[in-house]
């Protein structure tokens, strides 16, 4: 059997050592080599001069409501109680239209811009003139999964990379201790699709995103060997040797096969974690004033979180912000941080078909002091010039009511908005009086817009980067996309 260069230089670096951590370190360099990763092609290929280096997706799981946070529609107020009539057939995920719902607080202008926001994200407000907001994104689907899926790969079916997974795919990583994509989710468990959400597909493994939990213990799970009378130093060398032994018979019968050098990077990025992540987790050593920023209690992850209330969220959501830049000033490429988990008996997402000023409450104050904090902290460090924020969401919530105080899904519009890495300020696209549909129907922004537009300012022309699998060429915005260009400074 042929071996192509790249199996052959797999099978040669397998047999150097792979049962040490010293012959694991021959990972980095034949990534750095191109042997393993095409990420040094993808850059060689795809390069332009980049305006931001890194991103950092906000998720807000169960779907936040645009016109009770972002999208100021005062037709809603005043028309609040009345039967809601938009002209034409609606169709709802769970329930049939209600009364028109005016937004439980009051919105107010901010920035010189005079920006309407809510006031349950007033924090917001201080940084209001750098955010750029698109309230005329629309999804495909009124079901939590797709639109998750939709909103983090590109695809509203699973089998397709993560977003942070092409990112680490064609940047790779500037920091060999710490993975290229890192994933902080909710504390209460993950969104829906769970690891979909941030999975590699059929890119290498090594792209995956590592899942890190701030004040959690462990927050990093299986780090560290777990506590036993019989493991020492000399068994566990003999462990790994053995191991080594395993992998080269593994190698030699699938020398196409790629997961084994992710697995072997993934040793090797462990051992260099056991210290790197422990100093990027510990923000004790952070000014009092920069814990208070992001809202950290002082009580920290052991806050009292049996209801939904607001210091929990602020905590919660804040310390991830602050692990965040953590991350991102040690050379971390991605980061998704995730507000919300899946349905379970209370209510801990932004899923507010009961009561949407009870649920939304906390965790828009808990989620506006935290990315208003990321968002001033990035700039004193000099930082947001090249680091993308994108607050994001699988869809919006309607207009109307569903019973007397909650709201159902609306895929057909809803809000994104996007901070630093060159992205100037201001509104761009806007939804219809009702915040049900776009204003001009005929120029919505999908997913695959805000896609390319980051793409580009990373320095990656969105229609290039690509994998070709089951004989298709594949990319994160598929055969579609157009950069926002309006929207670059």
């Amino acid at each position: 059997m042929s071996i192509n260069p790249i199996q052959r230089s797999r099978r040669s670096f397998i047999q150097a050592g792979l049962g040490s951590f010293a012959g694991l370190a021959l990972t980095e360099l034949l990534h750095r080599e191109g042997e393993i990763s095409q990420s040094p092609r993808v850059l060689k290929t795809l390069r332009r001069s980049p305006r931001a280096k890194r991103v950092v997706q906000l998720f807000m799981a169960g779907a936040a409501s645009h016109v009770d946070l972002f999208d100021y529609k005062p037709l809603l107020t005043k028309r609040h109680g009345m039967p809601w009539n938009p002209g034409e057939k609606v169709e709802l995920f769970q329930s049939t239209p209600g009364a028109c719902m005016g937004s439980a607080w009051k919105f107010r202008p901010y920035g010189e811009s005079g920006k309407m926001l809510s006031d349950v994200v007033a924090p917001l407000g201080d940084v209001v003139d750098w955010m750029a907001f698109v309230h005329n994104v629309v999804g495909k689907t009124g079901v939590h999964s797709q639109g998750t899926l939709l909103q983090t790969t590109g695809f509203n079916q699973p089998g397709f990379p993560s977003a942070g997974s092409w990112v680490s795919y064609g940047l790779g990583s500037e920091n060999d201790n710490l993975p290229a994509f890192v994933v902080l989710p909710d504390h209460r468990g993950l969104a829906s699709n769970g690891v979909k959400n941030w999975g590699n597909a059929f890119l290498p493994a090594e792209h995956q995103g590592v899942v890190i939990r701030p004040g959690s213990d462990p927050p990093i799970a299986d780090l560290y060997p777990p506590e036993s009378s019989f493991i020492n130093n000399e068994n566990e060398r003999a462990g790994l040797e053995s191991l080594g032994r395993l992998n080269e018979v593994y190698a030699e019968q699938r020398a196409a096969d790629d997961r084994l050098a992710a697995r072997v990077r993934s040793y090797e990025l462990a051992a260099a974690m056991q210290l790197s992540a422990t100093d990027v987790l510990d923000v004790s050593g952070e000014p009092k004033y920069i814990q208070d920023m992001y809202g950290l209690a002082p009580e920290g992850p052991g806050v009292d979180d049996t209801t939904i209330n607001r210091k929990a969220e602020a905590e919660f959501f804040g310390r991830k912000c602050l692990v965040a830049r953590r991350l991102l000033e040690r050379g971390v490429r991605f980061v998704q941080v995730w507000s919300g988990n899946d349905n379970a008996a209370l209510r801990r997402n932004w899923d507010s078909h009961e009561n949407i000023e009870r649920d939304h409450g906390p965790l828009a104050q808990g989620m506006a002091q935290g990315a208003a904090a990321l968002i001033r902290d990035l700039f004193q460090r000099g930082m947001l010039d090249d680091t993308i924020i994108l607050w994001t969401t699988e869809f919006g919530r309607m207009p109307c009511s569903e019973g007397t105080m909650g709201r159902d899904h609306n895929p057909f519009v809803f809000t994104n908005w996007l901070c630093g890495g060159g992205i100037r300020g201001g509104t761009y696209g806007e939804s219809d009086e009702w915040g049900y549909k776009p204003l001009d129907r005929n120029n919505a922004t999908p997913v695959y817009d805000i896609h390319a537009t980051i793409l580009h300012q990373l320095g990656i022309d969105h229609t290039r980067l690509s994998v070709r699998n089951n004989g298709i060429d594949r990319r994160l915005t598929d055969v579609h996309g157009h950069v926002m260009q309006d929207m670059l400074g």
